[in-house]
């Protein structure tokens, strides 16, 4: 009946769907699609399948294709598309999926959640929840006991499952604690919102201050001595970035503050070898940072013992998308420390799938890879299929991974491999078709502050090449202050004198432009001689002359503003630039000095000096916060334009008298 009823819907889909398309142009998926789950219940055998809707197809992109993703909410999980699963016990469950369309231009399909009610089982006392066919071998290598998957990338303002799996490596009953810490601090907003916690063993969601006033005691048989110094275990490798610690609260609060937000979930009771899995739904906020080759990270926590410190730490990085791709390029470098960034090494990842009908023997990876960093540095972090590195004028009949670093390119080339095809006969799960090579480089030691763009070509065998997207590095903008001197002449004004001193501030070492803004204070002095001449008679009819000096002297404190200038940088030693100036006398001292000198005209005799009639005056005047000037201005510098020593002149055209000036100075940037 169950049957009967799913291909009626499914006959009806169809149908409906080929009636809203007649007469119409394909257009872009803006609407959500729905995957119905459908499931036949035989005891407490379930058998599950979805009804997925048509793909857009992604044009010159490989065949669009679904992963999925089953939650049978007792625990367990499924990858596959019509997965088969046996309940332990009798009760109601909540059956979920999340399907990813990859190669599609569309939004994921939406599944709504199904109740399961088991009734009756077949085989009573059941001491797994899975029968033998279906069974899902141990995820964990050995002695490892923490593993972290997601179903798909994020994608911004969309959900993504986090699956957390743990594991009883004790000998002895244990209760502990699992931390996740998210939204990375480094990115002005928040990447994730924690939608749903789904716990299937007991497991509380518990307040997290306590703990970080908590002490702890390591637990030795994690450890060894090697003289005073306690040093890990070595432990089997997997491919997340996990670290063995000691003391619980110092890694907490490190966490903290590398992250705004936490969760803490307890567990009791687990049993040795006992196999646990929490899920998350987190949803990607539209705000996330919608840089296709960035990478975001995740942290968990997990302390086997509570009666101990030691703890695991691992860190999850996770590729921002745009699409979903299997075959994609990213890097931690989407925002560096330009100061810092030449004593470290900038990480890239190259994802790649094989979507064949076979297997692929020979896959290669051309990177394009731009002049600033230092291929010599070349380090191969990680890889998948894992391999040794080809021997270098050698040819080999094993697997290995040969490097080659050119001019612009570097490339990987897997060799004498075997990487199943997705379309490959008897291949189930889609995650054995997938490899990945992780590395990193330095910058080379005369790099430039600016972006850099790099993409892959993926060739499986002699097929034709796969291209990724851009995986983009930016450096921080960072601060420059800059120290600056010089003398500034007014050539309307006699005798100026006038000396500066200030600061600068604008980005560190930029390529080519940028803004700078300036503060500086002047002592300034002025000088400015007058003289004129007055007439008259006098009581007996002789002429009186007046020959008159003024001497005025000002002394000013003054305050110079650029709020904005634009700079550009024509080279490594000549820059030109312009911007807006403001000028402002904190103290203005202003004095007169008026000297006369006194003649007689006299008929006959000539003009001859009359002494006793000279004169003299002086005047003194103080004014604070006055001649308030704005002007535009034009210079060059010359010398260390991006960063150190340079000289420059500068001139400025005032929009009030005195309506000119010529700066000359000296900067020095650090």
């Amino acid at each position: 009946m169950v049957n009967l009823l799913r291909t009626f819907l499914s006959a009806l889909a169809v149908f409906l769907l080929s009636i809203s398309m007649v007469g119409q142009s394909p257009v872009q998926d803006t609407l959500t699609r729905t995957a119905p789950i459908f499931y036949d219940v035989m005891g407490n055998k379930v058998d599950f399948s979805p009804e997925m809707p048509p793909l857009n197809q992604i044009a010159g992109a490989p065949k669009a294709f679904y992963t999925y993703h089953w939650e049978f909410g007792d625990g367990n999980y499924s990858n596959k598309k019509n997965p088969k699963h046996t309940y332990k016990n009798k009760g109601e469950y909540t059956a979920r999926l999340w399907s990813t369309n990859n190669y599609d231009n569309g939004k994921p399909p939406k599944s709504r959640p199904e109740k399961i009610r088991i009734t009756s089982t077949d085989i009573d006392g059941a001491s797994a929840s899975l029968d033998s066919s279906e069974a899902i071998p141990s995820i964990f290598p050995e002695d490892e006991h923490l593993i972290i998957r997601s179903n798909r990338d994020p994608l911004p303002d969309e959900e993504m499952v986090l699956i957390t799996s743990y594991k009883n490596t004790k000998d002895y009953v244990t209760s502990g604690s699992l931390y996740l810490f998210y939204n990375d601090k480094k990115f002005k907003d928040d990447n994730f919102i924690l939608e749903d916690t789904r716990l299937h063993h007991g497991e509380k969601i518990a307040p997290i201050d306590p703990m970080f006033a908590a002490q702890f005691e390591a637990d030795e048989s994690d450890y060894y001595m090697a003289g005073t110094e306690v040093i890990p275990r070595i432990r089997t490798k997997i491919v997340q970035d996990s670290t063995k610690r000691l003391v619980l609260p110092v890694t907490l609060e490190e966490s903290r503050k590398l992250y705004r937000n936490h969760q803490l979930i307890e567990f009791e009771n687990m049993q040795p070898g006992e196999e646990r899995h929490i899920f998350r739904t987190l949803k990607t906020t539209p705000e996330m940072l919608k840089d296709t080759s960035a990478l975001v990270t995740l942290r968990t926590i997990y302390v086997p013992d509570n009666n101990y410190g030691n703890h695991t730490v691992k860190d999850t990085e996770l590729e921002i998308v745009t699409s979903h791709d299997p075959n994609k390029m990213s890097t931690n470098g989407f925002l560096l420390n330009y100061r810092l960034v030449r004593y470290k090494k900038v990480k890239f990842k190259v994802k790649f799938q094989n979507d064949g009908e076979g297997p692929a023997n020979t896959i290669r990876l051309e990177v394009d890879t731009p002049e600033m960093f230092d291929k010599s540095t070349l380090e191969v972090i990680d890889m998948y299929p894992e391999c040794p590195i080809c021997p270098k004028e050698k040819e080999v009949n094993y697997s290995c991974l040969d490097t080659i670093a050119g001019k612009d390119k570097l490339i990987f080339t897997f060799k004498n491999i075997y990487l199943p095809g997705t379309a490959q006969k008897n291949v189930m799960e889609r995650d054995s078709t997938k490899g990945f090579v992780k590395y990193a480089m330095k910058f080379g030691d005369d790099f430039h502050k600016k972006k850099t763009k790099s993409r892959t070509a993926i060739y499986f065998d002699k097929n034709e090449p796969i291209i990724t997207n851009y995986s983009t590095t930016r450096f921080m903008p960072g601060i420059s202050i800059g120290a600056k001197a010089g003398y500034i002449y007014t050539p309307s004004v006699d005798k100026s004198r006038e000396v500066f001193a200030g600061v600068t501030v604008s980005p560190f070492k930029s390529y080519r432009g940028y803004w700078q803004s300036e503060f500086f204070v002047s002592a300034a002095s002025f000088e400015e001689l007058k003289r004129f001449e007055s007439s008259d008679l006098n009581d007996v009819g002789i002429e009186s002359l007046q020959r008159f000096t003024e001497k005025n002297k000002e002394n000013n404190i003054t305050a110079y503003l650029v709020p904005i200038s634009y700079r550009y940088n024509l080279n490594n030693f000549l820059a030109v630039g312009a911007g807006i100036q403001l000028k402002l006398d904190f103290q203005s001292k202003i004095s007169t000095q008026t000297t006369g000198e006194a003649y007689l005209n006299i008929p006959d005799e000539g003009i001859i000096r009359d002494e006793t009639n000279d004169t003299f005056q002086k005047t003194e005047c103080t004014e604070s916060f006055t001649n308030f000037n704005s002007g535009l201005f034009i210079g060059v510098n010359a010398g260390g334009v991006r960063i150190g020593p340079s000289v420059g002149v500068r001139y400025v055209i005032n929009f009030n008298q005195p309506t000119s000036q010529l700066q000359a100075y000296a900067i020095w940037k650090f």
